[in-house]
């Protein structure tokens, strides 16, 4: 069967990329084998958002005396918090299902795909075939190779999402973005909850001021974090595992959950039979407009490496979609940026403060403690800091972090600095809202010093 167009994955990319394609009249097949909406709606974004909003609600529950209440004996039904989460999954994934399953001029295939040539793919027991195809078939957890791993019934992020009961020790391993995410959450939920991290500081790609003040958030919930901490094995005993810690003996949990990175679904898609190229890691190589090596063929969200990131999926589609007549956006046109749903929030764009040493560039920092910020003293959400650097010749951000209560809000203004390659003095300058975070950006950066 001949199509305009074939694309191959449900994640974010794609199905707006379909509706687009159709609503300019091309015939258009979406092959999806497993669920609409990818990770996002199924296992990431949705489920543990919801998650970490039901953990907030309880911890400020418990903090009822510091402003003005009492919350006696606050509970937590856990099966009610997971159950509230597959709600919120279902209402997103269901409205997919609905819309793209009804679309006209759609055909949703239910299947696996794979290449049997540059422009063909087989689908199920279907053969189809078209001058373009969009690859979006996004990445799957990566567990470690550690011996006793799979003899133990470990979760990832994804099949944590179907417990059924409280951890009551939920030792995990990986200390990055979803690690600690998921320590905070279960830790709010009455878990015991130990985090082993193989590396030096959490959060492994921010810079280390910043890694050290949510670390401390974090110990202060009772979350322990073991640091340079490296699992020789594990072992199943009884209900119970155990991880064998060099320098730290033996941990004992009731649940285990790895979290030590994804990797791309590009070795189940046939590639060699396309002829189409991937780096050493496995994800699929494109050029500034998304397009692989072979032409025609491109490759969106987390299967071609610039970003594991809903947004940077979304952004991919709005890439593609500006470009269908003639180029004109490309990759690298977009400012890196994203949140850590922890609490404190972090929210950051554009590079570190390592990354701005180790290029060499003359630049200037301003920081900020959140305790000076009225809004974060009068919610009683003090921890953190921001922080700005600049190009010291240009008066440009080069990047920023924002460690505190609404960080992944506030981290926008200086993202749309960027994007329009304005100077830092236009934030500067300008008037906020009282009270507000962002009311306190102005006043940093009064004071810069060189870095």
């Amino acid at each position: 069967m001949r199509f305009d167009a074939i694309l191959v994955g449900a994640g974010q990319a794609n199905p707006p990329l379909a509706k687009k394609l159709v609503e300019r009249g091309q015939k258009v097949a979406l092959v999806e084998e497993n669920l609409l909406g990818g990770s996002c709606v199924n296992y990431g974004c949705t489920p543990s958002k919801t998650l970490i909003g039901s953990a907030h609600a309880i911890h400020m529950a418990r903090r009822g005396d510091e402003y003005g209440f009492h919350a006696e004996n606050v509970t937590v039904d856990f099966a009610r918090a997971m159950q509230r989460q597959r709600d919120a999954v279902l209402t997103s994934r269901g409205g997919m299902d609905k819309r793209y399953g009804e679309m006209e001029g759609l055909t949703l295939i239910r299947a696996h795909a794979e290449f049997e040539a540059p422009k063909r793919m087989r689908a199920g027991d279907q053969v189809i075939e078209a001058d373009r195809i969009y690859l979006d078939v996004g990445a799957r957890p990566n567990p470690p190779d550690i011996p006793g791993l799979n003899d133990i019934p470990y979760l990832t992020h994804i099949t944590l999402l179907d417990l059924t009961e409280l951890p009551r020790h939920l030792v995990i391993v990986g200390g990055g973005y979803v690690g600690i995410e998921y320590a905070q959450v279960f830790r709010r939920f009455g878990s015991s909850v130990t985090l082993i991290q193989s590396g030096d500081q959490i959060l492994a790609r921010e810079d280390k001021d910043i890694a050290d003040a949510l670390m401390k958030s974090l110990k202060a919930e009772g979350i322990r974090i073991l640091l340079n901490a490296k699992i020789s094995r594990f072992e199943q005993r009884g209900d119970e595992a155990v991880a064998y810690v060099e320098g730290h003996g033996k941990i004992v949990g009731s649940h285990v959950l790895v979290s030590t990175g994804v990797k791309p679904n590009s070795d189940r898609l046939g590639l060699d039979h396309a002829g189409i190229e991937t780096d050493e890691r496995g994800y699929i190589k494109v050029d500034e407009y998304l397009q692989t090596n072979v032409e025609g063929v491109y490759a969106l969200g987390d299967i071609n490496g610039h970003g594991a990131f809903t947004h940077t999926s979304y952004n991919d589609y709005q890439i593609i979609a500006a470009n269908l007549d003639k180029p004109t956006r490309k990759v690298s046109d977009r400012v890196p940026t994203y949140a850590v749903y922890t609490d404190p929030p972090l929210g950051r764009v554009g590079m570190s403060e390592k990354e701005v040493r180790e290029s060499g560039k003359k630049a200037l920092k301003s920081t900020l403690p959140m305790k000076s910020v009225a809004r974060a003293r009068e919610f009683g959400q003090t921890d953190g800091f921001i922080k700005v650097l600049i190009d010291a010749e240009t008066d440009q951000i080069l990047g920023a972090a924002i460690l505190g209560l609404t960080g992944d809000e506030v981290i926008h203004t200086f993202t749309l600095a960027m994007i329009t390659k304005s100077p830092y003095t236009v934030v500067r300058d300008a008037m906020f809202i009282h009270p507000t975070v962002n009311e306190l950006l102005p006043t940093m950066l009064e004071t810069v010093e060189p870095l």
